[in-house]
């Protein structure tokens, strides 16, 4: 059967069962969120599939930075993406964030800890394998916001799969606010106060998208099952921020949990 055999196997893998953090030892603002970056320590952040924080994420000026090298996507040592550690299921989060000239990065959500066979060994899988990605870019200097299709590797794009619309983002260094709100399955990415993407997990159509993005059934198989069940059977995952190898800042980072 041929088209058997042009279906690509799901290599073996495994969800790290890391230990979460309780948000109960993080303040909560007057709206009912978490505050869960003070603008001055990494209290409840660590790299992904690390125990610490990379070299590379720094504090500047209250907020969180990754110092790149500008040398694209890197997993070394001194980098790789972030996570806050606890796993949210329904939320809304709210962050802001700027990029440099010419940058990318991303935020994600729903992620799990993914490592996969190769060659023999076990390795860890870059985090947006798991996750949604609300794209972090300078539009403007950025090859890819001209790459995928209409638009949908823009600022606040789910990325690869839906574009922002109205397309808001500020010029590289300036804040842009974002939010993203995951409830039941609804999420949805707001941009410098307007609701840009509106998409639903877990159905059909999101199946669907999946198969006609970079991360369909054929090209990644892995990347395909884990997002088409996106959050794992709880549906819930780590809050991340990319490592793409540029410098990015993020801050006044808060979380309300939806019941």
């Amino acid at each position: 059967d041929t088209a058997a055999a042009e279906t690509k196997a799901v290599p073996e893998y495994t969800v790290i069962n890391n230990a979460t953090i309780d948000l109960s030892g993080f303040p909560q603002d007057k709206d009912g969120y978490y505050v869960i970056f003070d603008g001055k320590t990494f209290n409840g952040w660590r790299g992904y599939g690390k125990d610490n924080v990379p070299a590379k994420w720094t504090i500047d000026d209250g907020a969180i930075k990754f110092n790149g090298t500008g040398g694209g996507e890197a997993q070394k040592a001194d980098g790789g993406d972030l996570i806050f550690a606890h796993k949210f299921k329904n939320f809304e989060l709210e962050l802001e964030w700027k990029i440099s000239k010419g940058g990318n990065s991303g935020i994600l959500y729903l992620a799990q800890e993914v490592e996969a066979e190769k060659n023999g060994q076990m390795k860890l899988q870059p985090i947006y394998i798991s996750s949604p990605e609300y794209q972090v870019l300078d539009n403007e200097n950025h090859p890819d916001a001209k790459l995928g299709v209409d638009g949908n590797r823009k600022s606040a794009s789910l990325y690869d799969m839906i574009p922002a619309v109205p397309q808001n983002a500020k010029p590289f260094g300036e804040w842009n606010k974002a939010k993203i709100m995951v409830y039941k399955g609804t999420v949805v990415h707001g941009q410098n106060d307007k609701n840009v993407v509106e998409y639903h997990l877990w159905t059909p159509q999101w199946t669907e998208m999946l198969e006609n993005s970079k991360f369909s059934s054929q090209k990644w198989p892995l990347a395909f099952e884990l997002l088409n069940n996106c959050g794992g059977e709880n549906h819930e995952g780590y809050i991340g921020l990319q490592d793409h190898g540029d410098d990015v800042w993020f801050r006044n980072i808060r979380v309300k949990v939806l019941d």
